[in-house]
């Protein structure tokens, strides 16, 4: 039998490299911990030529009636994310939208920065425009937009908290700039929008009413049709990838 006598300069050299194997696999799962983001739905995977319309309410009302008829003319329902503020001030022009057969959801009750809130304050955001939305349409709101796309994995997580999921896009048509012309808005909706899409455009922008039956005529000559977020998004089964695209998953 043989025996192996370590001095104490081999014992020490052990566990020091011991201790580094240790520290490095505590580090790094720490580090991937931190690194996992949560992410909104930017887009949906399909293969289906299918689009959903957006719009953000926070300030004016003056071109409601008209988007309702441009929408309407083209058979497209779309999705409005209005402030709770916005509710209170224009009540009528949301249960217009609501009575034209478009949904009306969340976009914060006073368009603050969500990450600059506490859990328990955003939960407070969400309920209260929730109840004035459906306090005019009778629905309960289940999707959600951070005011100006401001969110962290506290947002996300919170907001699903509560049953709701958060909505971003993929296509905006950067109306609401002092620089946007019809043909500016129309040129990126077209040249980006793709299957499973999710356009951003405002209520009260400028060029927006004149701009969006070209948009659509031009879509729908590519075979595109249109979708509310709610029945482009899936409900289970599904993982949110790197760039915000929601995908089914495998079996």
């Amino acid at each position: 039998m043989s025996f192996y006598i370590f001095t104490k300069k081999q014992i020490l050299s052990v566990l020091g490299v011991a201790l580094a194997i240790i520290i490095g696999t505590v580090v790094s799962v720490s580090v991937f911990a931190k690194s996992e983001r949560l992410l909104p739905i930017y887009s949906v995977g399909t293969e289906e030529k299918k689009i959903a319309i957006s719009f953000d309410a926070a300030w004016g009302a003056d071109d409601t009636d008209t988007l309702i008829a441009v929408l309407a003319k083209y058979n497209v329902p779309a999705t409005f994310f209005v402030v709770g503020e916005w509710v209170e001030k224009y009540p009528t022009e949301v249960k217009r939208l609501a009575d034209a057969g478009h949904d009306v959801m969340n976009h914060s009750d006073t368009h603050p920065y969500m990450t600059s809130l506490s859990s328990s304050k955003m939960v407070e955001e969400l309920k209260a425009c929730n109840q004035k939305i459906a306090s005019i349409t009778g629905k309960e709101p289940t999707l959600f937009r951070c005011p100006y796309g401001d969110y962290n994995n506290n947002v996300i997580s919170t907001v699903e908290s509560i049953g709701m999921k958060s909505i971003q896009w993929d296509v905006d048509s950067l109306d609401w700039k002092e620089t946007a012309t019809v043909e500016s808005i129309v040129s990126r909706v077209t040249g980006k929008a793709k299957n499973g899409s999710i356009v951003l455009f405002h209520n009260d922008a400028e060029h927006t009413p004149e701009a969006l039956p070209i948009i659509l005529e031009k879509l729908i000559s590519e075979g595109y049709t249109f979708v509310k977020i709610a029945d482009l998004i899936y409900y289970e089964n599904y993982e949110i990838i790197h760039d915000g695209t929601q995908v089914k998953k495998d079996g």
